[in-house]
Formats: C-alpha cells, sequence, structure tokens
C-alpha cells in the first residue's frame, strides 16, 4: 500500500513526514511505502536546512531529499493522500476521491521562515499525527469498501465471497460487517449475522502482510462488544481444523471447542471446528 503526504513546496512538513512514516514503518514491520510531494512545489530543492537538523536529531537523515510536485499520475499510483491542511485537501479533491484524502493530526502549520524550535515543534507534531495513523481502526462497512473487502477475500479464502455478495450484506438488516484499516487503508474485515440473540461470525480475514499486528483481535473485539451490545447470549464461529494460529487467538478470547462440521470447507476439503464464546452466565 502506498502513501503520499503533500504540503505546499516539499521542502519541509511533507519529506519530514514521509522519513518519519518509513522509520515507523520499519520499526513495526508494516508493509507500507511513504513518498511525499508538493501542491506548488518546484523539482529538484533539497529540504529545508532546519528540517534536515531537526530530523538529524532523531537520526534520521533526509539531506537527499529532492522535491517534486504533485501530477496527476499519482492520483493512480498511490492509495492513501494524507494532507497537511484543509486548504491542501481542497485542493487535492479537484483530482480525488475526499475519502481518499485525510489532513495529518487536524492540521500542520508551515515552519517556514522559522527558528529550529518551531522545526521541533513540527517534527513532533508530525510525529504524534502518525502515531495515530498507524493505530488499527474499526469501523462499519460502507459501499466504498466493498472492493477493497473482496481483494482481502481473494487473498484469503479459496471460495472468496464477490463484490455483489459483500455488497448484498450492507442492505441485510441481520448483518454486521467492519473493516479495519491503517492510514485510512484496509487491511482487515470481519462480518457476522445476528438472529434473535444469537450472533453468528462468517467471516475474519487480514491481509497476509500485515497479520500478527493484532487486527483480527480489534476486529474479534469489536464483534464480541457489538454481540454484548445487541443483547446476544453467545458469539459462535467455524475454523478449519488445521489454521492452529486463529484457534490459539479464539482459545485465548475465552471461545471453546463445540463440536465439528464434516467437510465444511473445500478447496482443500476439511472439517470445520465450531468455536463458542458465551456472553452471559446461561449456556
Amino acid at each position: 500500500m502506498k502513501i503520499l503526504f503533500l504540503c505546499t513546496g516539499n521542502t519541509c512538513r511533507s519529506p519530514m513526514a514521509e522519513a518519519i512514516m518509513k522509520s515507523e514503518c520499519e520499526k513495526q514491520g508494516l508493509p507500507l511505502e511513504a513518498s511525499s510531494c508538493g501542491i506548488a512545489a518546484f523539482g529538484g530543492d533539497t529540504a529545508s536546512e532546519n528540517a534536515i537538523a531537526v530530523m538529524a536529531e532523531k537520526g534520521i537523515d533526509i539531506s537527499s531529499h529532492r522535491s517534486r510536485p504533485f501530477s496527476l499520475y499519482m492520483a493512480e499510483e498511490y492509495d492513501r493522500f494524507v494532507v497537511m491542511t484543509e486548504s491542501h485537501k481542497s485542493a487535492l479533491m479537484q483530482f480525488i476521491a475526499e475519502e481518499r484524502i485525510t489532513v495529518l493530526g487536524g492540521s500542520v502549520a508551515d515552519p517556514y521562515g522559522g527558528d529550529l524550535d518551531a522545526y521541533r515543534a513540527c517534527r513532533d507534531e508530525i510525529y504524534e499525527g502518525i502515531k495515530e495513523l498507524l493505530k488499527v481502526k474499526i469501523f462499519p462497512m460502507n459501499e466504498d469498501d466493498v472492493f477493497s473487502v473482496a481483494e482481502i477475500e481473494e487473498e484469503c479464502f479459496s471460495e472468496p465471497w464477490s463484490e455483489d455478495g459483500i455488497k448484498s450484506e450492507l442492505h441485510n438488516e441481520a448483518a454486521r460487517f467492519y473493516t479495519a484499516k491503517i492510514s485510512g487503508c484496509t487491511v482487515g474485515y470481519m462480518g457476522m449475522h445476528i438472529v434473535l440473540d444469537e450472533c453468528y461470525i462468517a467471516n475474519i480475514a487480514v491481509k497476509t502482510a500485515f497479520r500478527r499486528k493484532g487486527i483480527a483481535q480489534a476486529l474479534l473485539a469489536c464483534a464480541e462488544e457489538t454481540a454484548k451490545i445487541e443483547g446476544c447470549a453467545f458469539i459462535s464461529l467455524e475454523v478449519r481444523v488445521s489454521n492452529t494460529p486463529a484457534i490459539r487467538l479464539y482459545e485465548k478470547r475465552g471461545y471453546i471447542s463445540q463440536g465439528e462440521r464434516k467437510n465444511f470447507y473445500r478447496n482443500p476439503a476439511e472439517n470445520a471446528l465450531i468455536m463458542t464464546k458465551f456472553l452471559s452466565e446461561e449456556k
């Protein structure tokens, strides 16, 4: 997944943001690519001296950075666009849908012309904004998410749901579908159905490159909280008997085995283990 940071001249804020994002993704093992440009940049300018200096204080070298202007081809090349101010967002919305744009930290003021303290404050504000960007966030699925969820289905399952099948769940009164996002990019999803006081998880999937990052756990926590709020007595799911990592995760969250479904899965054929978590004292 590719993220583009944008400011005005691509010599202060966006190169710092690009470098910080790369550093944080490396630390966390996140497969996100970061680049930067400027909405009104001249090509080939170096980062400002103060930006280079305050990044060096954090052990990050941006002295080789060269500015580049925003170009229309970037609208197709990048998955997510992170801007510094609402005015940058307004300018970018002429070419890119609003839902693909995020304003970093609410807004990051331009330190241009300021002293080192001004640049340090800007750098630290960018750090906080990027930490927030990299948090796993859970949202109800909407129509804009359908394509991304279908891609995850294709990657994770031998018999994936179609886009039409996923989209139809948006109009199913019993369905509760959620997406997990990092930096605005969909990295996992979970779908469940609630009938009376019973909750059944239909699917839970995380993109391969983002596994073991707590995403499945966050989705499960969301499912369980939703089921409790809606008065469910239990939440249940099926898992391949060979999927040891998933089974361990479910057991860790209090799910217990309730038997097997013979040949429940195909391609390859395999039994499903039924696992249930009781949300009330009555079983």
